[in-house]
């Protein structure tokens, strides 16, 4: 039996605009990594210290669905702000059998210096887009960040 030909078109649309999704998306990442340069952190880490300054002390689990990172990712990514003095596990005070992370005067200190430059460079990568479009492209992926139905069930379908 063979796909219709409007489900093939539709198809089609919606990977060739999956596939710039992901182009745009892993330039972005590119960009913001290369403005962080020569801060010592990792986009990951920065955005760990920038969770952290802007949201407090928060635990593991927090943090990675604030980054959008796995537990065991995020276990490395604090161990290694750990050891660069940035950041530290310390047990919290309301559960004292449970671990947050709190940023060091170190940390709050690299990331009052860093953030602004950081959002700048953001800004400037952006800026290929008028603050409509920008707003537009915020809300369309908003839409599809939050959708999380699982693929269609059907047969054949993967």
């Amino acid at each position: 039996m063979s796909i219709p030909q409007s489900r093939r078109l539709q198809e089609h649309l919606a990977l060739s605009a999956y596939v710039k999704l992901m182009r745009a998306a892993n330039a972005a990442r590119n960009f913001a990594s290369r403005s962080l340069g020569d801060t010592g952190v990792t986009l990951t880490q920065f955005a760990v210290l920038e969770a952290l300054y802007h949201l407090g002390p928060m635990s593991l689990s927090d943090i990675a669905q604030k980054v959008l990172t796995t537990g065991g990712n995020l276990t490395m990514v604090v161990g290694n702000l750990e050891k660069q003095g940035l950041a530290k596990r310390q047990a919290c005070p309301e559960d004292r059998r449970m671990l947050i992370v709190v940023l060091t005067a170190k940390g709050k200190s690299l990331i009052r210096k860093v953030f602004p430059q950081h959002a700048a460079a953001i800004a400037e990568f952006l800026d290929a887009l008028s603050p409509a479009e920008q707003a537009r492209l915020g809300e369309l992926c908003r839409k599809l960040g939050k959708q999380q139905r699982p693929p269609s069930a059907q047969p054949g379908r993967l």
